[in-house]
């Protein structure tokens, strides 16, 4: 090779090597610039696990004998039958003593003085309550109070100068924030992890009063009631459930918000009970067919299916067929947002309701009340048939209802009854059900039969009606299009 084509050689290769090493530098910057932007939860969790406790619990469990098993014969006790059923039925079976209940869960100081938080599910139905702090030290605490309804627990431990968390709020939590829960899963204590925040304002069955967070951080049985982080170390909730098909962790975790938690702490620490707001009313989504049939653009709201008599709802003129939009300046996009901000709202406030009604919207005042302590029980008619009057434009064979009936459902001097719901008819297709009482369309009352006939002939085809129902499970409304 000449000493020309050495040279280029010789070039060419001290480029490569200066590419190679530049790709090699960038790679390690970028790595670095990457590490620098994860989060780091050393200094967090150092910082916060002394205010974090763990809790166990013991409950005396009910003696099983021989004579509480239905079809059970009576075993002399050296029989070795007795070891067979004890193995299902407990140490306490046959032999007349009881054994005690074990559980473990978690918590956190919120007050130096000693008040510590934790599910109501954690120590519900607990004979004894044992904190275990940080440092070691244990201590029998006692139930200063606890509701149910958001499963929030406040106890009290004998101890002062206790290192207590930094409250946060969960309102300004965002979707996609890096948040941290510290606990005891399976009883392995201060455990931490990590995750997101994945929704927030999440609903669910049987709990009406916890616009829950939903997270991707790591929860399993024992961090129930442990606290849940931000990045600045502040508590912005409460580790409460799981969703799970096998009891452990898939990836969905749930935080009660610690503005709620705060609330219910303040009221159980000076009055030892939780007072609620009550609006009384019986709500349901807006779907996009009875969007149509209240004439709006798009489904939103709380569509007000009953007013309780004597509630607030009623005192201030809210209708049935009402649609709340916004409750004391918060939108209602769901009505599963509605109970969270009417149960947090102070009773005896009088707060602005905005409400859309006959396509038009309206503003008034209602002055909220406390939820009483007993539930609204619907009761349900058993319905003499009488002379049915079949309809063939929607399908259905409804009867009048007797002036008992009605006082029995408190339906005043209105309401229909659905014998027969013809398969594949219009009524079948909107939702409405055999044993169903037909109480308004198109937000008029139906006194009988022959008033239901001839307002039915009247209406429009191809247009989304309203239509409002009470069944078993009470009031709703469905939404029916009759074709030409």
């Amino acid at each position: 090779m000449s000493k020309l084509g050495l040279e280029q050689f010789s070039r060419s290769q001290r480029i490569s090597h200066f590419i190679v090493l530049f790709i090699l530098l960038f790679s390690l910057q970028a790595r670095e610039s990457l590490a620098r932007n994860l989060p780091e939860f050393t200094t967090l969790a150092k910082e916060n696990s002394p205010a974090v406790v763990n809790i166990s619990t013991t409950q005396k469990a009910r003696n099983i004998s021989n004579q509480q098993i239905p079809n059970m014969p009576d075993i002399p006790e050296d029989s070795p039958l007795n070891d067979f059923f004890r193995h299902f039925f407990g140490e306490g079976m046959g032999s007349g003593g009881g054994q005690s209940i074990s559980s473990l869960g978690s918590g956190f100081i919120i007050a130096e003085d000693g008040y510590v938080i934790t599910n109501y599910h954690v120590v519900n139905g607990a004979d004894e309550i044992i904190v275990r702090l940080n440092d070691r030290r244990e201590f029998v605490a006692i139930l200063v109070g606890s509701d149910q309804q958001t499963d929030i627990a406040v106890l009290k431990i004998n101890a002062k100068g206790l290192p207590a968390v930094k409250l946060g709020s969960s309102k300004e939590l965002e979707v996609g924030e890096w948040v941290l829960a510290i606990g005891s899963p399976f009883g392995f204590d201060y455990s931490v992890t990590s995750g997101i925040v994945s929704a927030k304002g999440r609903s669910l069955p049987n709990e009406n009063y916890i616009p829950f967070i939903q997270t991707d951080v790591a929860i399993n049985p024992g961090n129930s009631g442990g606290p849940l982080f931000n990045l600045d170390g502040e508590a912005v909730g409460v580790n409460s459930q799981i969703y799970s098909r096998t009891g452990g962790y898939m990836g969905l975790s749930f935080a009660i918000p610690m503005d709620i938690v705060v609330n219910v702490y303040e009221q159980i620490k000076v009055s030892g009970r939780v007072s609620r707001g009550w609006l009384g009313v019986m709500i349901q989504d807006v779907t996009r067919e009875l969007a149509e049939s209240f004439g709006m653009n798009n489904p939103e709201g709380a569509l007000v299916a009953k007013v309780l008599p004597e509630s607030p709802a009623a005192k201030a003129g809210i209708k049935v067929g009402d649609i709340i939009l916004d409750f004391n300046s918060q939108d209602i996009n769901m009505s599963s947002d509605l109970p969270p901000v009417v149960g947090t709202t102070r009773v005896g406030d009088t707060v602005p309701v905005r409400l859309l009604r006959g396509g038009k919207e309206k503003l008034i005042n209602v002055r909220i009340n406390a939820l009483p302590d007993e539930g609204q029980i619907a009761s349900t008619a058993a319905a003499t048939i009488e002379k049915a009057v079949t309809d063939n434009r929607l399908n259905i064979d409804v009867v009048d209802l007797t002036n008992e009936q009605r006082r029995q459902l408190e339906l005043d001097n209105y309401g229909v009854f659905v014998e027969k719901v013809t398969k594949g008819g219009v009524a079948q297709s909107a939702g409405i059900a055999s044993g169903d009482i037909i109480l308004l369309i198109d937000n008029k009352k139906v006194v009988d039969s022959k008033m239901l006939k001839n307002m039915l002939i009247s209406l429009p085809a191809n247009k989304a009606i309203p239509v409002l129902v009470q069944r078993e499970g009470g009031p709703m409304f469905l939404a029916i299009k009759i074709p030409k």
